[in-house]
């Protein structure tokens, strides 16, 4: 029997390690949101003086960039059209591949399957940005130009892009955000409750509707923060798309020669100077608030489904 003693030490000492943790909680939480509001705070600090230099309509609606010609021009239009149509497709590409994936690692395959594609999709995850864009310059280009000379074969007027094209960067980022949307589909999947398979199964449903109509929908929250970390990584993405999109500031069309908002600041950012470099700062900015807004809208909707089931 413990003696009294040793019943208030083991209280005294319990009590100090809540505290401990409490307080170890409240200080990372408190990191995470200085880290946060510095980030906004640099990132307007540094991007907004250009605006009224320039100017915030014909920055953001201005299509032709021009910063070092004579009379310099700093329209970021289309490079910003180029993030939105590049990620969108890349997201309606590699989502549904994504959870397809997924549902068949958790839902379908057979244990031995699943221990070996599951570490080949991790491995995904732990491969470069910049091997992700040797190997679409090497491999993806060549046979995107190949089906461009098909296309485009005989018609005048078209400017060939060797295969460095929307295209190409649409494909690169759908393979990019792989690993994110499958991994989190799959830790998702695997919290719905077997209890609801089986309810849906004593209720007369396939396996096929079943894992449709009850288990994704059941794991809706965890699969929408796979899409939003996808997003993140699409939108952030530089190195591997500088190497497969061409580079050049066009329409994005899916065989034109195309700019991202990252691939912008990579591009020039090491001899800008001057006016150009305050701009660039403020593409900086710009993708900043994109990726905050998308990420409130998704957050938003999340909220309001779950609203709506409860």
């Amino acid at each position: 029997m413990k003696t009294n003693h040793s019943i208030m030490y083991s209280s005294r000492h319990h009590n100090t390690s809540e505290v401990t943790a409490k307080y170890i909680f409240l200080i990372s939480g408190i990191v995470a949101i200085f880290a946060v509001c510095s980030i906004t705070f640099y990132m307007f600090l540094k991007g907004a003086p250009a605006l009224p230099v320039v100017g915030p309509m014909d920055l953001l609606f201005g299509t032709v960039w021009q910063p070092t010609a004579q009379v310099p021009s700093y329209g970021i239009f289309y490079v910003i059209l180029t993030s939105i149509i590049g990620t969108g497709f890349a997201i309606l590409l590699g989502v549904p591949i994504g959870l397809l994936t997924a549902v068949f690692l958790t839902e379908i395959s057979a244990k031995h399957l699943t221990m070996i594609i599951q570490p080949a999709v991790e491995l995904l995850a732990a491969i470069p940005s910049v091997i992700y864009g040797l190997l679409g310059m090497m491999v993806l280009n060549p046979t995107i130009y190949k089906l461009e000379k098909l296309i485009f074969a005989g018609k005048t007027g078209h400017q060939y892009t060797g295969g460095a094209n929307l295209l190409s960067a649409i494909i690169v980022l759908a393979i990019m955000i792989l690993p994110t949307v499958i991994n989190m589909s799959v830790s998702a999947l695997k919290a719905v409750p077997q209890s609801y398979r089986n309810a849906s199964y004593a209720m007369g449903a396939t396996k096929i509707q079943t894992i449709f109509q009850v288990t994704i929908p059941a794991a809706k929250s965890g699969i929408m923060t796979g899409i939003v970390l996808g997003i993140g990584r699409a939108l952030g993405e530089a190195m591997a798309i500088n190497m497969v999109a061409g580079g050049s500031v066009n329409f994005p069309l899916p065989f034109n020669s195309v700019r991202f908002l990252t691939t912008q600041l990579v591009s020039e950012m090491s001899y800008a100077e001057g006016t150009h470099r305050q701009v660039l700062f403020t593409v900086g900015l710009v993708l900043f608030v994109f990726i905050m807004v998308i990420n409130l809208i998704l957050m938003a909707i999340s909220k309001r489904g779950e609203n709506n089931e409860k």
